[in-house]
């Protein structure tokens, strides 16, 4: 009768040894065949119900028709009346060119995976579009703390106001909001595009933003949320505490006017602005202190953010401001 033999220890861990780093390997080969294997992320979108879908398309394709036909409108209305060639209507220019591209940078893609099966989009199309996402919001958070410092100077200051709001200055703040702006999505954007993408690859989202992409990655993604984290808090807070500084300014100066005519006139020219601030700010804030988990009020605040702001800033800017309205009704006279 054969008697079972003792392993040594020795040879206990010769054995175990090899076959341990083998099963490393065999990991290692199928993470990264894995890894190699995602070319595409899959956005669901606002709905995967094939009933509702068809609704969507048509509903934000006209919330998207109106946003570019109102902010190409502002546009050509600024650049052909002379009217309106001041430092205010320069940055409302601005506004409006941002709005057309933010607003597609997310709206074409998102109106495409309504109407299709394949909710796909590749991952440098994906960066791509984050980037950009990033980089309009960004230079529009720099653009409206420099329009509350030109109602700041037109108000404080009216006298000195064309000399003080020159046209150099306008123009370097919008390149200066720009470039900050760009910068700051680029080194983002530059760390982001190293980062491992395994198995999962569903973007519970309608379009790419660098915040639904880092719970997708099998990398280490530390660093990149601190960055993000960082980015945030200097691009986006300070820009919004430049704007309250702005604000608190304007409402001294205002409290200085004796008459009531003259604050009421006054507070109406900061109106449209505030309200384009409280939007922006409001919503881009939530949708991005929320987690990413798709849920409705997620999907609200990014809708909002995305699509629904700039579609309404040409109406709140024109809607109440006599210039714009009389600019408008000269260009009818004078074409029709």
């Amino acid at each position: 009768m054969n008697t079972p033999t003792a392993w040594r220890p020795s040879e206990l861990l010769g054995t175990l040894v090899p076959d341990l780093f083998c099963s490393v390997y065999v990991m290692q080969i199928s993470a990264m065949r894995n890894h190699s294997a995602v070319h595409e992320f899959v956005l669901l979108g606002l709905s995967t119900d094939p009933y509702i879908q068809p609704a969507l398309f048509v509903l934000f394709l006209l919330v998207y028709l109106l946003t570019v036909v109102g902010n190409s409108l502002m546009l050509f209305v600024i650049a052909a009346d002379s009217h309106l060639h001041t430092p205010m209507y320069f940055f409302l220019r601005q506004l409006s060119f941002l709005d057309l591209c933010h607003s597609s940078v997310t709206a074409p893609k998102m109106l495409e995976n309504l109407l299709s099966d394949e909710k796909t989009i590749l991952i440098e199309s994906c960066l791509a579009q984050a980037f950009f996402v990033f980089a309009t919001g960004g230079t529009e958070a720099c653009l409206l703390a420099a329009m509350a410092y030109d109602r700041y100077i037109a108000i404080g200051s009216p006298l000195l106001y064309s000399q003080l709001m020159s046209s150099q200055l306008c123009l370097g703040l919008v390149w200066l909001s720009w470039g900050l702006a760009f910068v700051d999505a680029l080194l983002n954007t530059l760390l982001a595009v190293s980062l491992d993408f395994c198995e999962d690859r569903t973007i519970p989202h309608f379009s790419c933003e660098l915040s639904s992409l880092f719970p997708l990655s099998c990398s280490d993604t530390a660093a990149n949320f601190t960055l993000l984290l960082c980015s945030s808090v200097v691009h986006f807070f300070g820009t919004l505490v430049m704007i309250v500084c702005s604000y608190g300014r304007i409402v001294s100066a205002v409290l200085r006017v004796s008459s009531s005519t003259g604050r009421s006139k006054a507070f109406s020219t900061c109106l449209s602005h505030l309200t384009t601030v409280i939007l922006f700010y409001g919503s881009g804030f939530i949708s991005y202190l929320l987690p990413v988990s798709g849920s409705p009020l997620e999907m609200v605040f990014s809708l909002q953010y995305s699509l629904i702001t700039p579609m309404l800033n040409p109406l709140i800017y024109s809607l109440k401001n006599k210039e714009v309205k009389a600019a408008v009704g000269r260009m009818i006279r004078k074409h029709f």
